[in-house]
């Protein structure tokens, strides 16, 4: 693939060491020169022309304009801004500063007042525009074509160019393609030391992931770098703002927000309160901060400054400078101002104080030539691409030259070039920066489709050597059984449990709310004596006092009605449905009780909050209430779910990415303490009435869902005479209509004539042998009506319907099963045998499930 060659700095000095000035388009270009020169010479040599006009590095002249309208104007910080931008740039592309007057659509006030502001500094434009290089000096310039119009207007009236390209071709390597960022960092820390650090560059887009990631990781190898990270990226000044963000948050600020703050203040917040506000804890290392958010309003910028430093141990004097020249240290930190500040860091760039030692990190968007032997590019793809102006001054053409031509001799940059990209991310290819298409015969999509290689960092335990595996003294207890929410995550995502094990996760507002509403029902079950009137405001004053910190304070209002409509509920339903106290006792009753303790009571009954561990069948769990002998039932407190659901997600042989298995895990603990006999496991979903409760017509049936268990199976089941009896009073109407036709003993003889299909697919029963038989026995029975075959159908679907809404007998046995082989799995890869994958039994896992998602690192870990 290749393009024209840049000529080298040895080259370029042959060409031009005999002329007396020699402009260049790029001040590293022109350092790589000068390196070269070898005779003694009056003035500089080869440089670009602002620094020529103005005899040194100046300062950004965009900031300098900017900081001299607000010393003198009243214009908004915004205006001043968009104004000067624009002043700037049109003067750049038509060589005066006044240029933007034949622009009506971008004048106004700030602009004039701007205009003439500008006019009074001394900068490298204004020479640029009012002198010209001494026209008695043998002057050169190297490519011109890369020049603005106002670096050209300073030339003088007769001077000789330089190409930069070659007749030459220049062989672009091939592209390293890497599995990710951090592999393409850990590629070059590998090769870069404190010694061979001076010789090597690094190119790259500043605003990518790439920036931050070999910045921290060549700091982390303590390898000396600079070109890096600016005043406003510097982590101090970062968190200072941070800070004073976080202050006019208002008292809905969560813990998980402030994380970085509270890390620099050394302040230590158990996980449990990631996701409570700050202003609800009660946290005496935090009052400061609590204190410092209150009284923001009346506080400095200086004010500010003094209680970071003290509390974060560090002190921010390049922040305090900058304040001071932008004359607002000693306002108060209102959020206008605050948005000011902000938006000026994030526009013009302060300068800072900088070591030049060791790797240098160049920006892909300004550099144009790197001055080192070995030069990594990082990235490539079309955040390289340059957005050029959408002005009415800019020559876009001329503009796309200077930024292709730009970007053709950064390529060639240095001895040794090389290209570290990714192919693809996030499941989608890697677009490779535009400039490739003018610069590139083949057609291409992303990196792999051009010369390309592919490479993997191997850790040793991955490749296979290197370290033995060596057994240790560390033995691990294997997991006898497993409750219904850790099969859940397990099958959702191995990894995601292994994390789940490991990590302490946040409380929850609707884990503590579930939690409350499972302890009053238990309270209610074993003492509704003892609930009043005024019971049901006390314990939603309890509910809020606990779930106070974890929800926005604008909520509580509606919080107070729902917990209120869902606690009238729960009395509601257990007013009309007693449990019967069973003869069978779990082995132990639940834990502590928030609202029996509010009350000054215990909870001990033997059909509510009842444990279970069976090691036989692999399982553990909690049965909120004991209904009867045959029933369970469990409070919920989210949106109802059908019984077909529910028996869908339980699904092991056609896994869903929404696996819950807590109706099949309990019904099957169940069953070995009643064997034989017809069991029904409740789902009462008691924040379903909300919205009927307050408008009066609220029906507790609506907010239960049934799940049966059937000791048998469905063909045994279908064939009975109480599923004939039911499909003849509560079928569909043709359905009722055939079966009132004909007598059981008929019906009961289908299932004898063929075998039935069981399925959960209706079309498929129909479509059988037994459907058919079904359909022409009927109609020989009953006559060859159109209803009879309708009938005959719907009879058949009520029969999958039953397969799709309850588990019979094969499939809590295929469960038992289910359970054994991922409790062998399990431990299995707990003892390191195997992986705990990311990908559970239904693909790739369901993310809205997952509690620790940015533990999940893609690829083979």
């Amino acid at each position: 693939m290749p393009f024209p060659r840049a000529k080298s700095p040895l080259q370029l000095y042959d060409e031009v060491k005999s002329y007396d000035r020699v402009i260049t388009p790029d001040g590293p270009l022109a350092s790589a020169l000068n390196r070269h020169l070898d005779r003694s010479h009056l003035g500089p040599f080869a440089i670009p022309p602002r620094r020529l006009a103005v005899g040194r590095r100046q300062e950004s002249e965009d900031r300098l304009a900017f900081l001299g309208m607000l010393d003198h104007e009243d214009f908004s910080w915004k205006r001043c801004a968009y104004a000067v931008g624009n002043i700037l740039q049109c003067w750049e592309h038509r060589g005066s500063h006044d240029a933007i007057f034949e622009y009506d659509g971008y004048v106004d006030d700030a602009t004039v007042r701007a205009v003439e502001r500008i006019a009074e500094l001394e900068t490298a434009s204004m020479k640029l525009t009012n002198e010209t290089i001494d026209p008695n000096l043998d002057v050169v310039v190297i490519e011109p074509a890369m020049l603005t119009q106002l670096e050209r207007a300073y030339l003088p009236a007769e001077y000789d160019t330089v190409d930069l390209f070659a007749d030459t071709e220049f062989e672009l390597p091939p592209f390293r393609i890497h599995d990710s960022p951090t592999a393409i960092v850990e590629t070059i820390v590998d090769s870069v030391d404190d010694e061979n650090a001076d010789n090597v560059g690094i190119v790259l887009d500043q605003e990518s992931e790439y920036s931050p990631l070999i910045e921290s990781a060549l700091e982390a190898a303590d390898i000396p770098f600079f070109g890096g990270p600016g005043f406003t990226d510097r982590s101090e000044h970062r968190l200072f703002l941070h800070l004073l963000r976080t202050a006019h948050r208002g008292t809905d600020t969560r813990i998980s927000e402030i994380r970085s703050l509270l890390t620099v203040f050394d302040c230590d917040v158990d996980d449990a309160d990631t996701d409570k506000r700050l202003h609800e804890l009660d946290d005496g290392d935090l009052q400061w901060l609590i204190d410092f958010c209150h009284d923001v309003q009346e506080s400095t910028f200086s004010d500010a400054l003094i209680v970071f430093e003290r509390h974060a141990d560090n002190t921010l004097d390049a922040f305090r400078e900058e304040l001071e020249t932008l004359t607002i240290a000693d306002e108060s930190i209102t959020e206008a101002r605050l948005d000011d500040l902000s938006f000026y860091l994030q526009t013009y760039e302060v300068p800072v104080d900088r070591e030049n030692e060791g790797v240098l990190l160049a920006d892909a968007k300004s550099a144009s030539y790197v001055g080192r032997e070995v030069v990594f590019y990082l990235g490539l793809d079309d955040r390289w691409t340059h957005s050029a102006p959408r002005r009415p001054w800019v020559d876009q053409d001329a503009q796309f030259t200077r930024n292709l031509k730009s970007f053709q001799l950064l390529l060639q940059s240095g001895s040794q070039q090389h290209y570290l990209v990714q192919d693809a991310t996030g499941g989608s290819p890697v677009t490779p920066c535009l400039y490739f298409e003018e610069l590139l015969e083949p057609e291409y999509d992303r990196f792999s489709d051009l010369p390309s290689t592919s490479h993997q960092i191997e850790t040793a335990a991955r490749a296979g050597d290197g370290f033995e595996n060596e057994p240790v003294g560390v033995t691990s207890d294997p997991v006898e059984t497993i409750s219904k929410s850790s099969l859940n995550t397990y099958v959702n995502s191995p990894r995601d449990y292994y994390f789940s094990r490991i990590v302490d996760g946040p409380e929850k507002a609707y884990l503590t709310e579930g939690n409350l509403l499972h302890d009053f029902a238990e309270f209610y079950v074993n003492h509704p004596d003892a609930v009043g009137e005024e019971t049901p405001s006390e314990v939603v004053e309890l509910m809020l006092e606990d779930v106070r910190p974890l929800v926005p304070s604008v909520d509580e209002r509606t919080r107070r009605t729902e917990y209120r409509a869902s606690l009238e509920t729960i009395v509601s339903y257990l007013d009309a449905n007693q449990p019967t106290e069973s003869a069978f006792l779990t082995p132990s009753s639940g834990g502590d009780n928030a609202v029996a303790a509010h009350f000054g009571r215990d909870v001990d009954s033997p059909v509510t909050e009842r444990r279970f561990t069976d090691e036989e069948l692999g399982i553990n769990g909690m049965i909120d209430l004991v209904q009867s002998d045959r029933d369970l039932l469990d409070y919920k407190s989210g949106s109802e779910s059908s019984a077909t659901s529910i028996v869908k997600h339980a699904a092991i042989d056609e896994p869903t990415d929404e696996p819950d298995f807590q109706a099949a895990l309990y019904l099957t603990y169940w069953r070995s303490q009643r064997r034989g006999e017809q069991l029904s496991f409740t789902f009462f979903y008691v924040t379903e009435l909300v919205d009927n409760v307050i408008a009066g017509d609220a029906n507790v049936d609506d907010a239960l869902t049934t799940v049966m268990y059937y000791p048998e199976s469905l063909t045994a089941h279908v064939q009975r005479e109480e599923f004939f009896e039911y499909l003849r009073e509560e079928g569909a109407q043709k359905c009722q209509k055939i079966l009132s036709k004909i007598d059981y003993q008929t019906y009961a003889a289908l299932f004898d004539a063929a075998e039935l299909v069981e399925t959960t697919d209706s079309d498929e029963l129909i479509d059988s042998e037994f459907g058919r038989m079904m359909i022409d026995r009927l109609e020989a029975e009953i006559g060859p009506y159109k209803y009879v075959t309708t009938g005959s159908e719907q009879v058949m679907r009520a029969i999958v319907d039953r397969q799709k809404s309850a588990f019979f007998e094969p499939d809590l046995d295929a469960f038992e099963s289910f359970v054994d082989e991922q409790l062998t799995e399990l431990n299995r890869r707990r003892t390191g045998n195997e992986a705990f994958q990311i990908e559970g039994l239904a693909g790739e896992p369901n993310y809205r499930r997952v509690d620790n998602r940015d533990l999940l690192l893609e690829g083979v870990q």
